[in-house]
């Protein structure tokens, strides 16, 4: 592998191996939309933080779905969003989730210092040999996690986050839709952390795993239905949008809130269908719909921080793949049904 990546570059081996020796770094460049296939590593120039940036050297980044919608430009309407751009890409390189040490800050930078492990999440940049962002959305790394492991940790913001728009609270059931993906695994975790009855909903070969993770009640979908089970939860979070909205209502007592964060509605608009009939299907009803947009910030990447090191949720890791290999690592994220993270090695 590493001859193919010298290759790729037409760089020396200790030119591939010492980046820092120049202003140079290897970066996977999306410039157009299409198949993973269309991705380059290239050597691009490094980048240069600002006053109230942080410039890191990027040990390990997690790819997943919402990195395939970008390289694919499926639904188009990610296209207008800061993530995409019309006709082209609008961020050369990719990647959104990262982990490693800090090697410089801005003048106003007052929270990390050169030579801190930190990680967070970006807009893009991430899969590089350096990136810069925004010390506002970087936090230190947990101690009792590896680059890999915690380059996992900043996807577990979107389940946070969906817990707070669904004011899930202590000893309230939650049933999480979708709970053995790269989000799914953590919002199980996160979920009994707050003190919720969890009961998850998976297919047959990540049962156990999922049990694994704390789930008080682990349904198979494949040989059970859990909008007739009977129960009904206080908040149900959608990783899949895969049932009706009007069945997810249905498996809610009054006054129960749906969050739903997962795709669906084909190539042009896709969650925002959904989104226009969950406004309708609850406007008249005792049910809520609640909406959220994740942002990263450094203040939810510390309670994660908190979590991970006290041992009460962890990182899953389904596959690694080196940075040359990206290509690999988005078709099998983008093929649907992943397993907890898919991490790509960038440094050793």
């Amino acid at each position: 592998m590493l001859k193919r990546v010298r290759a790729m570059l037409n760089v020396t081996p200790e030119k591939a191996l010492n980046p820092a020796d120049d202003h140079t770094m290897r970066a996977v460049v999306h410039r157009q939309y299409g198949s993973p296939d269309l991705l380059a590593l290239e050597e691009v120039e490094r980048p240069t933080p600002g006053d109230d940036d942080v410039l890191v050297r990027v040990h390990a980044a997690s790819a997943n779905s919402g990195d395939h919608h970008v390289v694919t430009g499926r639904p188009y309407m990610i296209r207008l969003s800061p993530y995409g751009g019309v006709p082209r890409p609008r961020h050369r390189v990719l990647g959104a989730t990262m982990a490693g040490r800090v090697v410089a800050v801005g003048a106003k930078v007052t929270t990390v210092r050169p030579g801190d492990e930190v990680y967070g999440q970006a807009r893009s940049g991430a899969f590089a040999e350096y990136l810069v962002m925004p010390a506002a959305m970087i936090a230190r790394k947990p101690t009792n996690l590896s680059f890999e492991e915690a380059a996992a940790v900043p996807w577990a913001t979107t389940a946070l986050q969906a817990f707070r728009a669904g004011g899930l609270k202590p000893g309230q059931k939650i049933l999480i839709n979708g709970a053995s993906g790269g989000v799914g695994t953590w919002a199980v975790q996160l979920a009994k952390a707050l003190g919720a009855e969890v009961t998850a909903v998976c297919s047959t070969r990540n049962v156990a795993m999922v049990r694994g993770l704390g789930a008080d009640e682990v349904i198979d979908y494949r040989v059970q239905d859990f909008v007739t089970g009977g129960a009904r939860f206080d908040v149900m979070l959608d990783l899949v949008g895969n049932r009706s909205l009007s069945d997810c209502r249905r498996v809610l007592v009054p006054g129960g809130t749906y969050v739903p964060c997962s795709g669906g509605g084909g190539d042009w608009v896709g969650p925002l269908v959904r989104i226009v009939a969950g406004l309708a299907t609850f406007l008249f009803s005792r049910r809520r719909f609640k909406m959220f947009v994740n942002t990263p910030n450094r203040e939810d990447l510390e309670v994660l921080t908190a979590l991970v090191e006290a041992g009460k949720a962890r990182p899953v890791i389904e596959r690694r793949y080196a940075l040359g290999e990206v290509a690999e690592a988005l078709a099998h994220v983008g093929a649907g049904h992943t397993r907890g993270q898919t991490i790509l090695r960038i440094a050793s």
